[in-house]
């Protein structure tokens, strides 16, 4: 069954379209909620299982972060081909794509939002021996490990944490343990896009939790700090942790989503009718 889905308005023109990229060992379904809630406010949703995710969970052992970018950069110039304005957001790993996709394209991306950008490996929840997951990954032993997923399961909200545990360990929406092969391949895209921040100058919205189990803000600062953009906004929360598209403060996220689509794609309106005037 796939995981991947498309929300496109027929009665109506649609203000534009939105690419969504999904988390480290996620799916789509992680974005359906948020697809759904920007698809009724008037944008068309794209939203693909990233190579090594959804039907094709072994494949996470042999994909590459290339084939991630390759993948993300595709679906882009895709989307660009049929509509005028195409935004981007990403949680988690998507979040990473969501940034080399401006990298790359930075004439053509309507703007960009982010949502618990994961550069960094450095959550309270991982072990104590976090630091040098960086160092082991990089042998063989990444073939032949995986870390298990585990309370929290990046959600703060008890009640929506049992629902997602009972989806994630009864289910294909997600894998039940983060391979370190996808750890390595996910740091090695977070030193790509590093290297490329002083490039990037698009609208951006960056989302994070200050108690992400995953991620902590380090890496949202290091986005936010260190690219051209005179148009950023980076906006901590406080009752959430890594899924803040499910945790307590989903409905906050949601709104500010759209307000900053909204708001960038009237600019892009109004810069076009007074070209055309």
């Amino acid at each position: 069954m796939s995981l991947d889905f498309e929300l496109i308005h027929e009665d109506i023109e649609p203000k534009g379209a939105i690419l969504l990229f999904h988390g480290l060992t996620g799916s789509p379904f992680e974005l359906k909620k948020y697809g759904q809630f920007l698809f009724n406010n008037g944008y068309d949703i794209y939203a693909d299982c990233i190579p090594g995710h959804g039907d094709n969970f072994n494949e996470i052992y042999t994909v590459t972060y290339q084939d991630w970018l390759e993948f993300a950069y595709k679906k882009f110039r895709t989307l660009k081909s049929k509509y005028d304005k195409v935004f981007v957001s990403g949680l988690c790993l998507g979040a990473v794509l969501a940034l080399a996709v401006g990298e790359k394209f930075k004439e053509e991306v309507s703007g960009i939002v982010a949502l618990s950008t994961t550069l960094f490996l450095d959550g309270w929840r991982l072990p104590w021996y976090k630091c040098l997951i960086p160092v082991g990954i990089s042998t063989i032993i990444r073939y032949y490990y995986n870390y298990p997923e585990c309370e929290p399961h990046g959600i703060k909200n008890e009640k929506t944490r049992k629902v997602i545990k009972k989806l994630i360990f009864k289910s294909d929406v997600s894998m039940t343990a983060f391979p370190m092969t996808g750890f390595y391949e996910l740091l090695k895209l977070s030193s790509y896009v590093r290297n490329n921040l002083e490039s990037f100058n698009i609208p951006i919205l960056l989302i994070h939790s200050e108690e992400d189990d995953l991620t902590s803000v380090k890496s949202a600062n290091v986005v936010y700090n260190n690219i051209l953009s005179e148009d950023k906004e980076l906006i901590i929360l406080k009752d959430s942790y890594h899924m803040v598209l499910y945790d307590n403060e989903k409905e906050f996220v949601f709104n500010k989503a759209l307000q900053f689509i909204d708001s960038h794609n009237a600019k892009i309106e109004n810069a076009e009718n007074l070209i055309c005037a």
